[in-house]
């Protein structure tokens, strides 16, 4: 009897807590069940941590992505069209509410409804969402859209439409070709206040910000932007297709890229550096010494959402790590990252097991909220997805403060919290309240030496966003304290408005710190401020010996960390960005000769054009000579403009170090000087000539292309018709009763080798990336997929075509027509393969219609015949295939 009233009047103040919210909210007792044939109990997860459902698919199917506010609300990405889908209005964004902190999800509105979502950043009471655009006339895709909806009410639904930030933010022509699976995609914010934004290798084409500023880009990187949708930009360039960053502390960025090569879908992790070039396509292969490489390759996968643990509250073991989600390994990964100068090495963990998980995030309480597809197919599915809780044991939560009820003052305190979430948070309302009261208390916590640094770093990013240009002697005294040079020198370079009046003396004095990690900050800073002063002290930063291209037509390293390329790469990067052209010819014949030839790379310049031929013709230095002959060669073209019509394909040309190059008004000043070296040399150096010639395809007959052995041709005939007309145990079972049989039978690995083989499997798939490439390459696919995926994906061809790339149908000009898939693909021309083997190579130009078909070019009912001993075996061998 003295219990219920106790109950009832904790009821009424959760209740009353949840109605000053404006929410009608009651706590629920009814826990979250899995789905029945989800793998779920089956899996390995870390005893230290309790893991519960919080939404089913009756609620959130097909979670593509998802972001948690501090105050605890998950707001899910439901993306009914998933990554191959095209059909418009079945997206939304749920909002689901814990109301007593239970773990169990008492309450939940449809925030909004948009197609495609693919990155959600709620933060005080906005929520920005990117999503794809339909055209109400075609009903077809139109673009993507980055926005922010805003809730002042606190309902759980948005006061009404978005404002668009950026708009056209991705690829028409493939996002209704090929759906969004490699479109621009996750968004996160960092403690300097800049929304950073995943583009998959899709690029985009005439990005607009609200300020009118328009981008374009070919292949991934990274952008970011202000909240209010000004002074977007580049951040890096050259990833292939991330889906999402992971932001530390301290402003360093990780992504875990899921690849597009053709060859494998190879997941690269990689650090972010401001301005760096990553490489991807046309450089990260064969010209590797011009690129910052990954961390590490761990092999076959598809990186989907990403976190940064920053919670005191959470054990050591699993505290300040980039959390990385792989969609396609059904892992939650952990990447422990050592300094390396101004980077890091790192150590690959598995941690938490969910399958084909898609995003993860956590609140200020220190609660993580996991998403999984769960096998909701490419198109997504009603019946499949879930989001899961996930705590340390014996974890006690901690309420986050109501934070636009509390004061300046104790927004400041909370800068002190010891998690990113609750500072990133603080920071932002006193941004938003933009009282000049706030400023004089967080330059006091900047400066206070006894916080930690991720405190200070807060404050000093919070400091100068609140400042702007008022604060600059501020932040270049505290730019001699050397705990915090780096952050105040990223300060005082972030923004226009600082920029434009910050001084140039602090990253010169940067640039002789013995700090690695300063000086990458100072060169970085140098070429965003502009002053061109600062070239002659970029030209002295050395280039070191790991500067080396590699073999012609080998594939140099991409993927192993190179510490002592950074900094000189960096500094190219800076002088390119100041057009120090004077400054680098002025070095050639100096001990800075090797980073000015490096820099005059990228300077399509007729007075670089003109002095490289000068320093070559008074040279009797016949080193210097081939790398001036280099140079040109390497300007010979230019990239041409990017309009959508000619870039992307599951197998993209890599051989660089252009995509589709177009001339320029010095080439043929180049070509002309270039034959004369090659008539006055006569035979005795034609090798150098011809490698050059290939290398950078610069199409003169004279100097001969170099050859190069292909994979073997060893086509097997196949009669499909007569394999899927056996019938055996397969052939007569459903496919519920396959997956049975296969559960418990494991099969042998060397017989499902020789029925790769029997049962045709060969003339459509690769193995190994020396063999021919022909349809999806399976030399990856038991990384990608498990034993039920892999089995489902033979059963049922049309149902899994995304894992593999997708059957083409073209039509000529001259009548012809071919169906096949897309072997090899240039600007200018594509290889086709058809259900054979057999290659053919056409002109683009030539090409009058060119469609995905919705069906795989696969044959159903190719392993009826066999057994399901016979089946298991088969899967097996391919499950070893990693």
């Amino acid at each position: 009897m003295t219990k219920r009233p106790v109950f009832f009047v904790i009821l009424f103040l959760v209740i009353a807590s949840c109605q000053d919210k404006n929410e009608k909210c009651v706590p629920s007792a009814d826990v979250v069940e899995y789905p029945t044939d989800s793998v779920i109990n089956a899996l390995n997860w870390p005893k230290d941590l309790e893991i519960e459902g919080f939404s089913g698919p009756k609620l959130t199917p097909s979670p593509a992505c998802m972001g948690v506010a501090a105050s605890g609300e998950v707001f899910v990405g439901v993306d009914m069209m998933g990554s191959l889908g095209k059909e418009m209005g079945k997206g939304s964004i749920k909002r689901l509410v814990d109301c007593n902190h239970d773990g169990i999800m008492d309450y939940h509105t449809e925030f909004a409804q948009l197609d495609n979502p693919r990155g959600i950043l709620p933060i005080g009471d906005q929520v920005f969402v990117l999503h794809t655009t339909f055209s109400d006339d075609t009903k077809k895709a139109d673009n993507m859209d980055l926005v922010v909806f805003d809730d002042k009410d606190k309902d759980g639904i948005a006061d009404g439409p978005p404002k668009v930030l950026i708009k056209d933010m991705s690829n028409p022509k493939y996002l209704r070709e090929r759906g969004t699976d490699h479109a621009t995609n996750g968004i996160q914010m960092g403690i300097d206040g800049w929304i950073y934004i995943a583009v998959g290798d899709f690029g985009f084409h005439n990005a607009t910000d609200r300020e009118g500023t328009k981008m374009t880009q070919l292949g991934g990187g990274i952008v970011r932007i202000r909240p209010d949708g000004t002074q977007m930009e580049v951040y890096t360039h050259g990833l292939r297709n991330i889906y999402d960053v992971a932001i530390d502390p301290f402003m360093n960025v990780f992504t875990r890229g899921n690849t597009n090569d053709g060859g494998g879908w190879n997941v690269r992790f990689a650090h972010q550096i401001q301005s760096a070039e990553y490489g991807y396509p046309v450089l990260f292969k064969h010209f590797t010494e011009e690129i910052l490489p990954a961390l590490v390759d761990v092999g076959g996968g598809s990186g989907t959402g990403a976190l940064f643990m920053n919670d005191e509250r959470w054990p050591e073991k699993y505290n300040n790590v980039p959390m990385m989600a792989d969609w396609g390994r059904n892992q939650l990964y952990i990447h422990r990252v050592t300094n390396d100068g101004p980077s890091f090495t790192q150590q690959e963990e598995q941690f938490i097991q969910l399958p084909q998980i898609t995003d993860v995030d956590m609140d200020a309480s220190g609660t993580m909220y996991l998403s999984a597809w769960d096998g909701a197919g490419y198109s997504g599915n009603p019946d499949k997805g879930y989001v899961v809780r996930v705590t340390p044991k014996e974890f006690k939560y901690e309420p986050f403060v109501d934070i636009k009820d509390v004061s300046i003052d104790d927004l400041i305190d909370l800068l002190k919290a010891q998690n990113a979430k609750s500072r990133l948070s603080a920071q932002y309302e006193l941004l938003q309240r933009q009282e000049v009261k706030s400023v004089p208390g967080v330059l006091e916590l900047a400066k206070d030496k006894n916080q930690p640094l991720e405190v200070r770093a807060a404050a000093i990013f919070t400091y100068a966003q609140l400042a702007g240009a008022t604060g600059i002697p501020e932040l270049v005294a505290l730019s001699k304290d050397t705990a915090v040079q780096r952050f105040t020198l990223r300060a005082l370079a972030d923004r226009k408005e600082i920029v434009e009046k910050a001084p140039i003396q602090p990253f010169l004095k940067g640039l002789k710190s013995k700090s690695q990690e300063v000086k990458a900050a100072a060169i970085i800073g140098l070429g965003r401020l502009g002053n061109p002063v600062a070239a002659q002290q970029l030209l002295k930063i050395n280039v070191p010996s790991s500067f080396t291209a590699p073999k012609i037509n080998t594939e140099g390293p991409h993927a192993t960390p190179n510490a002592e390329i950074i900094l000189p790469h960096l500094a190219v990067k800076a002088l390119v960005e100041l057009n120090a052209v004077d400054a680098c010819i002025a070095a050639l014949g100096s001990a800075d000769e090797d980073l000015a030839l490096w820099a005059m790379r990228y300077m399509h310049d007729s007075k670089v054009v003109k002095a490289l031929i000068e320093a070559y013709n008074r040279s009797t230095d016949d080193a210097f000579k081939k790398k001036a002959m280099n140079t040109l060669a390497r300007i010979y073209y230019k990239e041409a403009p990017y309009d959508t019509s000619w870039w992307w394909s599951t197998r993209p040309d890599t051989h660089g170090p252009y995509y589709k190059t177009v001339e320029w008004e010095q080439s043929l000043v180049i070509r002309s000087f270039l034959v004369d070296q090659f008539k006055a040399t006569g035979k005795s150096d034609n090798q150098f000539f011809t490698e050059l010639n290939s290398k950078y395809r610069l199409g003169i007959d004279a100097f001969g292309e170099l050859e190069f052995d292909q994979p073997k041709e060893d086509m097997p005939v196949v009669d499909f018709n007569k394999i899927k007309n056996e019938k055996g145990q397969i052939g007569e079972a459903s496919i519920e009763d396959v997956m049975l049989a296969l559960g418990e039978i494991e099969g042998n690995p060397e017989k499902g080798a020789d029925l790769f083989n029997s049962q045709g499997c060969v003339a459509c798939h690769s193995i190994t990336e020396e063999q021919v490439m022909k349809g999806p390459f399976m030399g990856q696919i038991g990384s990608i997929m498990n034993r039920e995926q892999i089995a489902e994906s033979i059963l049922k061809p049309n149902a899994s075509i995304s894992q593999g790339f997708s059957t083409v149908q073209i039509s000529t000009t001259g009548g012809d027509n071919y169906v096949g898939f897309v072997t090899a693909e240039s600007a200018d021309r594509l290889t086709l393969r058809n259900i054979v083997g057999d290659a053919t190579e056409l002109e683009k130009a030539n090409i009058a219609e060119r469609q995905e078909l919705e069906t795989s070019m696969m044959p159903a009912g190719l392993v009826n015949s066999l057994s399901f001993e016979e089946m298991a075996s088969l899967v097996a061998f391919l499950s070893q295939q990693k």
